[in-house]
């Protein structure tokens, strides 16, 4: 089950256990964010864009008996999400694809799904970046092969009328990102910034948008801390992580 340099971790709280490396790839606290942020359908079709090793996915898959998607590029991450899915006796309910975004629908039909969620490359591929030179991990932070307009046109072209979209990203790109989200017909309607801990600026912002939803009636959440003045994790990020 574990190629050479992987590892079985686990996600307490929705008793999920995946298989990562420090060579390619591992889960963030985002992935945990986003999973907790998404309001998931009973049932249906969710797919998950810019997959990973299909963290994401498989923190929604105990919320919900919908059909789960997942769309990954890189043939590594790909093989490590099918086999986290085999691991976990999910390969009912959640299929893996290793596919490029731009691609997408070759394989899927548009207006097919009812949650769409994203934990994409967060910084804009620019002549100055300085990038990891690990190429697993510069292609997961910068948008060498998906930049934002990508994920949320496929996104917007995947979505029922009324569907979700849900994203984890960067404060910095806010305005750039509802600015994407209305000219691809998103409307945003939650927003909650997550802050390292108290005094500090957010680093993180999660963001859902409705497609062809009304303009009126966002809300901004309460502010989320991952950690706490000592250094803990905050209440909120303990039990994201090891349930109550």
């Amino acid at each position: 089950m574990l190629r050479k340099g992987e590892r079985i971790d686990q996600l307490y709280a929705e008793d999920i256990q995946i298989i990562q490396s420090s060579e390619v790839f591992s889960f963030s606290i985002d992935a945990v964010l986003l999973a907790n942020f998404a309001r998931v359908p009973k049932r249906g079709k969710i797919i998950d864009l810019c997959a990973g090793n299909g963290a994401v996915g498989l923190f929604l898959s105990r919320k919900t008996s919908a059909a789960i998607d997942q769309i990954e590029l890189q043939p590594r991450l790909a093989d490590m999400g099918e086999r986290s899915i085999l691991l976990n006796h999910l390969e009912q309910q959640m299929t893996m694809h290793e596919l490029d975004l731009k691609n997408t629908f070759d394989v899927f039909r548009a207006d097919s799904a009812d949650l769409v969620v994203c934990n994409p490359p967060y910084f804009k591929e620019l002549p100055t970046s300085i990038k990891n030179p690990n190429p697993h991990l510069a292609i997961a932070r910068h948008e060498i092969h998906a930049t934002l307009e990508d994920v949320v046109s496929v996104s917007a072209k995947l979505l029922k009328m009324n569907g979700r979209f849900t994203m984890v990203h960067r404060p910095d790109r806010f305005l750039e990102i509802v600015d994407c989200l209305r000219a691809n017909r998103i409307a945003p309607k939650r927003i909650q910034f997550v802050y390292p801990k108290p005094g500090k600026e957010a680093n993180t912002l999660l963001i859902e948008g409705i497609k062809d939803g009304k303009s009126e009636g966002l809300r901004f959440l309460p502010p989320l801390y991952t950690y706490d003045q000592s250094g803990s994790y905050s209440a909120d990020l303990q039990e994201m992580l090891y349930g109550n």
